[in-house]
């Protein structure tokens, strides 16, 4: 296995601070908003979906642009577009203001879609592929975890700073907002000596590719749509169903994170030993068995372990499905292709997340405590059928350099 290259790994690391006020802004978003009373599940649910909406529109255009005109100016501008989402959220509590500020996140998200793994895939080749997504899987994780776990020091920070819970929760945010503001430039002198190769010889058609790449994509979108019942939607399932208030959830979903870093380790000697695909196979396989059991958890301690199991495993698989994918699309078309896959994934996700929200909302506000179990048992459910499909359909296709 071939080491990772020096702008690569620089490259991964730059997204740092982007990531960890992600982090953050999930737990202020899914369980302190909550809990203020600022949003309800339902409404976290159509934050999070706008996001998507926006994400889906611009997508597609942006993975065009990306493969046609060079993609780091649009990583670049996808990283510009995250501060100003971040602050507004820390400034107001007005919602329609929050509608807008998930647009922009959107909108940097579909910059980054057409760029990022292309950036990576471009730069790396079989003997490397697999370790770079790793590492910027990793990083990615811990840096989540790092602002998951950001308001187990609230409390103590309160009362050393004598200022309010709401003022605490949304300074926060607004100081990360701003330390993500030099980050576009920091990317600009990382790949300013950086030359993409002209792709205007390389978009010629090959028989069969776009089938594949949208039976990819569909597949794992079914999985997206399991998924978008209830993982974003995590720290409100632990607050209604076991009453966690984020000053708990948010660190465990640090940990979840940590460990989910921590296992990703193994991926790339997975890959090898394995394969690519079946240690994909494997590994979201397993998890859908853990996923099931969440359904049927009577208290917040076996549901934290057996979450932290399903996520582990899950997540072993993210990052050689990206490799997997960019390996079996045309290097001209990385770009757009990790643009359609990633859509393709969100947008039932979104919608999903939505009607997770509103099941979740109808448990807390009738007492009906079986809604809290019937978004695990639906995502369940599609795991399978997505897992299902993607075996029979590309267990003999291998990924290229």
């Amino acid at each position: 296995m071939g080491p990772i290259p020096t702008r690569v790994r620089l490259l991964i690391y730059t997204q740092i601070l982007n990531t960890f006020g992600f982090g953050y802004f999930l737990i202020y978003l899914t369980a302190y908003l909550v809990e203020v009373n600022v949003v309800d599940a339902w409404g976290v649910g159509l934050i999070l979906g706008v996001e998507t909406v926006v994400l889906v529109l611009a997508g597609v255009p942006m993975g065009i642009l990306s493969d046609r005109r060079g993609r780091k100016w649009f990583l670049i501008f996808g990283n510009a577009l995250i501060p100003p989402s971040l602050l507004i959220f820390s400034l107001t509590h007005d919602f329609s203001w929050y509608v807008l500020a998930a647009a922009l996140a959107g909108f940097a998200e579909a910059c980054a879609l057409g760029s990022w793994n292309a950036l990576i895939a471009d730069q790396t080749d079989l003997s490397n592929r697999d370790a770079a997504f790793s590492l910027s899987f990793i990083v990615s994780n811990v840096s989540l975890a790092a602002g998951f776990a950001l308001p187990l020091a609230m409390p103590v920070l309160q009362p050393l700073l004598g200022v309010q819970s709401d003022l605490i929760h949304s300074g926060s945010l607004f100081v990360l907002g701003l330390l993500n503001v030099p980050i576009p430039f920091i990317v600009w002198l990382l790949l300013r000596g950086y030359r993409e190769a002209p792709r205007t010889e390389e978009m010629r058609e090959i028989p069969g590719e776009l089938k594949m790449l949208l039976k990819f994509a569909g597949f794992n979108g079914i999985i997206g749509l399991g998924a978008g019942l209830i993982i974003p939607l995590m720290g409100t399932w632990l607050l209604y169903k076991f009453s966690v208030q984020d000053t708990y959830s948010g660190p465990f979903l640090a940990v979840s994170s940590m460990t989910i870093a921590l296992v990703a380790v193994a991926s790339p000697r997975l890959s090898k030993r394995y394969g690519p695909f079946n240690s994909i196979l494997m590994t979201a396989g397993t998890s859908t068995v853990f996923m099931l059991s969440l359904a049927f958890v009577p208290n917040v301690f076996l549901a934290g372990g057996l979450y932290l199991i399903r996520a582990s495993l899950m997540n072993m698989a993210s990052p050689l499905i990206d490799s997997y994918l960019m390996g079996i699309i045309h290097p001209g078309r990385r770009g757009l292709g990790s643009a359609i896959a990633a859509i393709v994934w969100r947008l039932p996700n979104s919608v999903t997340t939505i009607i997770g929200g509103f099941v979740l909302y109808s448990g807390f506000s009738s007492g009906n405590g079986f809604l809290y179990d019937v978004p695990w048992l639906g995502a369940s459910a599609l795991y399978a059928v997505g897992i299902g499909l993607l075996y029979a359909t590309f267990r003999h296709i291998k990924p290229q350099g």
